[in-house]
């Protein structure tokens, strides 16, 4: 089964710190993005929505967990999926770059389907999500950063 990959990435006013700060904030993503709600399961071993933080989303009848793997102040900040979507190995990277006034945001998914042949339909169907999600944060954080 081929790894698929999905890349996305959008400009923003916002400066890093503020991007940084709503990724985050699981709370807000239903704000800014089509998550329909958000239950922090497990705060991280420090409190919070640290490093080894589960988070739960809801859209509609789909429920996905989520532990954060990585969060960089102003840089990088990352999570892989627990359950919810028939994929292995699913990790999204978040990477902000400052420059042209604000912030290039590069979300980058990487996973495996389960079902042998099914890899392009959640690339195709994730992909779509995705630029909804970057778009929704690059907007959100241009209005209110």
């Amino acid at each position: 089964m081929g790894t698929q990959v999905i890349e996305h990435t959008e400009h923003t006013t916002a400066a890093p710190g503020v991007v940084h700060a709503l990724l985050r904030d699981g709370a807000g993503w239903p704000v800014w993005s089509p998550l329909d709600s958000f239950t922090l399961e497990s705060p991280a071993p420090g409190g919070g929505e640290g490093v080894g933080a589960v988070r739960v989303f809801r859209t509609g009848r789909h429920v996905s967990r989520e532990r954060i793997v990585a969060s960089v102040p102003d840089r990088h900040f990352a999570y892989v999926l627990l359950s919810g979507l028939p994929l292995r190995d699913y990790r999204a990277d978040v990477v902000l770059t400052p420059g042209g006034g604000g912030t290039e945001i590069r979300w980058r998914s990487v996973f495996r389907a389960k079902v042998p042949g099914t890899g392009w339909v959640y690339r195709w169907a994730l992909g779509r999500f995705v630029r909804d999600v970057v778009r929704g944060l690059a907007r959100y954080a241009a209005q209110n950063g």
